[in-house]
């Protein structure tokens, strides 16, 4: 889902490792982003509400050759915007208060973000299916520790959608279950 991707979408909760990079890593597969006219690393989009982001350690905050794009709130933005004097590679955009999802993704369109892929967590999947603004939904569900368990990806209005792929795991992958929905407007 990130071969193609304009930017990859996150919240600053799952954003939060100091480390992370939103990318493709395996070269066949940054050969073919090259090779279909994208830059090596998608852009790095968080959307945060308070603005309260690892800016001066996390990597992804400090390494020019990254795009990085924040969506947040109007209290958010200026005190992003405080806080990123010299980072001219980090974009703040203001969705306004409350964040204004829908205002958020036109933002990203004028900046020629076309196709997002984004990773959650809970929190800003759920908002971005209440909105409207998904049109497929890749779920993968583990028995392995992660998060909190019996969280629900989504707390709003059952979604109209067509089950396109439904694949469970054999062997060291019991339990894993990948599933690809098409959300239907």
């Amino acid at each position: 889902s990130r071969i193609d991707a304009d930017g990859v979408l996150a919240g600053a909760t799952t954003a939060r490792d100091d480390n992370l990079v939103f990318s493709v890593w395996h070269p066949e597969l940054v050969r073919l982003r090259l090779d279909r006219g994208q830059r090596r690393h998608p852009a790095q989009i968080v959307l945060t509400d308070r603005g309260d982001l690892p800016i001066h350690r996390a990597l992804m905050y400090n390494e020019p050759s990254l795009r990085v794009i924040i969506i947040t709130s109007t209290p958010g933005a200026a005190v992003l915007r405080l806080r990123l004097p010299g980072r001219e590679w980090i974009e703040v955009v203001d969705a306004g208060q409350p964040i204004d999802l829908i205002r958020g993704m036109r933002e990203l369109a004028a900046r020629g973000m076309r196709v997002v892929s984004a990773v959650g967590g809970r929190r800003a999947a759920s908002a971005l299916l209440r909105e409207r603004l998904v049109d497929d939904l890749y779920l993968t569900t583990s028995p392995r520790p992660g998060g909190e368990p019996d969280t629900p990806l989504y707390d709003g209005p059952a979604l109209d959608a067509d089950l396109l792929l439904d694949k469970r795991g054999l062997g060291e992958d019991d339990g894993v279950r990948f599933q690809h929905d098409a959300i239907r407007r």
